[in-house]
């Protein structure tokens, strides 16, 4: 009996210790992405259907899953952010849910340092708890899939997929606040050129303050040595937005000529189709 169990043991050592490597089940992947001013990191492991009957079975409904595989899956932002109702500050993050037929919940938890599920569940590090509906998808996802899709400079969505259930959540981003609070200070300084410049452009493009955008933009050109094709575009977009139409379309052909001495096709083809569209 004691050779037996002494061979039991050598044969399992043999297999902790061995060196060939295979291919992991649920293999971790991470994302990272830049939202506004916002990085934000996503790290899960991903399990497949393999045949499998996902949910309410693999996967029960009504009770909390890992939302992955292996380690809790973990998201966190460098900024603060805003799910639902609730302001979640910069920092990391479970991920959690409670799937059900219609609708999922979606949790973010404090404790970043879980195997799946806290050994002991404390309500008291939930952050967020909100309720999503979710979506059948045409064609099923075999591997479990985060995503990061919509982006704007304000905010996006967070997909998560498997099977044929897709559940959207939508995160928001204060790069509004923090683009405008550094305009100000720069603003209250020794402003440059390409200061006005950038500033104005940011202002065209979330549609804000356009008087103040024509006034920046103005400056900017004032400012500048040697004006670009490029900079006398944003100027006629601008003076469009602003409701200055004609103005628009006096910049954009000096953009258009500009552009055509640069050899710059592209800038040429908008500048075109921006003069057609304001002509009509």
């Amino acid at each position: 009996m004691k050779k037996y169990l002494l061979i039991l043991s050598f044969i399992s050592c043999v297999y902790s210790f061995s060196q060939i490597k295979t291919p992991q089940p649920s293999p971790a992947t991470s994302i990272t992405q830049m939202v506004g001013l916002t990085e934000i990191e996503l790290e899960y492991s991903r399990p497949s259907m393999r045949g499998r009957e996902i949910f309410g079975n693999l996967v029960p409904y009504d009770k909390i899953w890992r939302t992955g595989a292996n380690e809790n899956s973990v998201i966190s932002f460098s900024t603060s952010v805003k799910i639902g109702d609730s302001t979640v500050p910069a920092g990391k993050y479970s991920i959690y849910t409670i799937p059900g037929i219609d609708s999922w919940e979606f949790i973010l938890y404090s404790d970043a340092n879980n195997w799946g599920l806290p050994s002991e569940w404390d309500e008291n590090k939930v952050i967020v708890k909100i309720n999503e509906p979710s979506f059948k998808q045409a064609f099923p996802v075999e591997s479990f899939q985060f995503s990061m899709v919509d982006l704007s400079n304000n905010s996006f969505t967070l997909g998560i997929a498997w099977d044929d259930v897709y559940v959207p959540i939508t995160i928001d981003v204060p790069t509004r606040e923090m683009v405008e609070k550094n305009i100000q200070d720069v603003m209250s300084q020794q402003p440059k050129a390409s200061d006005y410049y950038v500033a104005a452009v940011y202002y065209r493009q979330e549609n804000i303050n356009t008087e103040k955008a024509v006034e920046w933009i103005d400056k900017a050109i004032g400012m500048s040595e040697e004006v670009k094709f490029w900079q006398l575009r944003q100027q006629s977009l601008i003076y469009a937005a602003n409701g200055n139409i004609k103005g628009a379309i006096k910049v954009a052909k000096k953009s258009l000529e500009a552009a055509k001495i640069a050899k710059n096709q592209d800038y040429v083809k908008m500048n075109k189709d921006s003069i057609e569209e304001w002509s009509n």
